[in-house]
């Protein structure tokens, strides 16, 4: 066989194996993969997709209504007028605030008519008004993913500063300071009276949203404080799993809850005037029974009923001003005096923490307080010297959940070292 002849029939029979190969189907799908084009990424917000739409993003403008903002993007008044209507249960549209953003999807035609209008709330929240179609207007809330990490805290007060001082001197959220004096430790220690060197350990959640803004603290896990030398624990356990209410409880599993609030102002208060039957007050002039306890505060902050009860009184009178009393069983009452404005009437009932009042300077008052008083079995006593009841000790079934989680935490918090030791 000359060359020619064996070039001929190679030649014959790479065409005969290249005919063969081009029939199967894996051949011919490997052609398409090649040639086609690649995945779509997917354009998602708030529920929608984006590429459905002309998508508009901007602020409110000084004089700027939610019906000028939607006459610039063709919707015209009837229907403004219909959406405001028919959502002002939800959310009042004549209240958008100056500079807050909003997103507006508009149709993806030739008309470019808003559609969807989308309102920046906060850093978590939206609401979203929804009017594609003009007979079912629909408003709902929109939170972005939250996503929650784990913070360990520690700090010794200095002499002269605050529990509040000392956090921003770390760099760490003030709020701990109200979470850890109204929310965990409410009913046990003053946080106005920190001592120096007094300490603090906290085992908390900061929450983030796209994993790098910053949008506050979250729960509570534990939290320590040594005050005057004595150790005071508290970690977060939800006894009632049917309930799935909240309380703190100390290492000997009691909890730090009790019938009573220490003070019926949250956080940001001093006492101006103790508890004295021999003081002299000024008003009048001489020597006369201080049977309260005067909490100093701005005008207008909030006043609590420091426990559950009945309001059996809520007047003004020329001495007390403003006031409200609170009968909680029969053995205890509490009174609030010189209120700015009263909250609560007469056969209201109350639960503790409660907002009841305003702090105010009426009657027969030196500047904005509110005078506590406090009666037990009819007599009025110093409420910082009773012995007051505890709240409900914890039930034996949930003794070993509560100790599978105290274990761990107080085992991080132990090991937690303070700054500068």
């Amino acid at each position: 066989m000359n060359s020619f002849t064996r070039y001929f029939l190679l030649s014959l029979f790479s065409l005969v194996l290249l005919s063969c190969t081009s029939s199967k189907g894996d051949a011919h799908e490997d052609d398409i993969a090649v040639n086609q084009e690649p995945d779509k990424k997917e354009n998602f917000e708030f529920g929608f997709d984006l590429d459905q739409f002309i998508v508009v993003r901007d602020t409110v403008k000084s004089g700027e209504t939610f019906g000028i903002i939607m006459d610039r993007h063709h919707v015209y008044y009837p229907t403004i007028h219909k959406i405001i209507s028919e959502t002002k249960d939800s959310m009042d549209l004549r209240k958008i605030k100056l500079n807050n953003p909003y997103t507006i999807l508009k149709s993806k035609d030739s008309a470019e008519v808003a559609q969807v209008f989308i309102y920046k709330q906060n850093k978590i929240s939206y609401s979203v008004i929804d009017f594609r179609v003009d007979t079912l207007i629909q408003v709902y809330k929109y939170h972005k993913p939250i996503k929650k990490k784990i913070r360990y805290a520690s700090g010794i007060i200095e002499k002269n500063k605050s529990l509040i001082q000392t956090l921003l001197e770390q760099d760490l959220d003030p709020n701990l300071a109200y979470y850890l004096a109204d929310d965990i430790y409410a009913w046990t220690l003053d946080f106005t009276k920190l001592y120096p060197d007094d300490k603090f350990k906290i085992i908390y959640e900061e929450k983030f949203i796209e994993d790098s803004t910053y949008v506050g603290v979250g729960q509570i896990k534990a939290a320590y404080v040594e005050h005057k030398g004595t150790d005071l624990y508290a970690f977060r356990f939800i006894e009632d799993t049917t309930t799935n209410y909240v309380d703190f409880y100390d290492e000997e599993h009691k909890n730090l809850r009790r019938a009573f609030l220490k003070s019926p102002i949250k956080f940001n208060y001093r006492i101006s005037s103790k508890y004295n039957l021999k003081r002299k007050i000024p008003l009048y002039g001489r020597t006369k029974a201080h049977k309260g306890t005067d909490f100093a505060a701005d005008y207008g902050t909030p006043i609590m009923s420091t426990a559950n009860g009945k309001i059996v009184a809520s007047r003004y009178t020329k001495a007390n001003g403003n006031y409200v009393k609170v009968k909680h069983n029969k053995t205890y009452s509490t009174q609030y005096l010189h209120m700015q404005k009263r909250k609560a009437k007469v056969g209201d009932y109350v639960k503790q923490g409660d907002i009841i009042g305003y702090v105010g300077s009426t009657g027969y008052s030196s500047g904005p307080h509110v005078c506590y008083r406090f009666w037990k079995n009819g007599k009025q006593v110093d409420p910082f010297k009773q012995k007051l009841p505890a709240a409900k000790a914890m039930d034996e079934a949930a003794l070993p959940r509560f100790e599978d989680l105290m274990s761990n935490y107080k085992k991080s918090l132990d090991e937690m070292a303070y700054p500068n030791l």
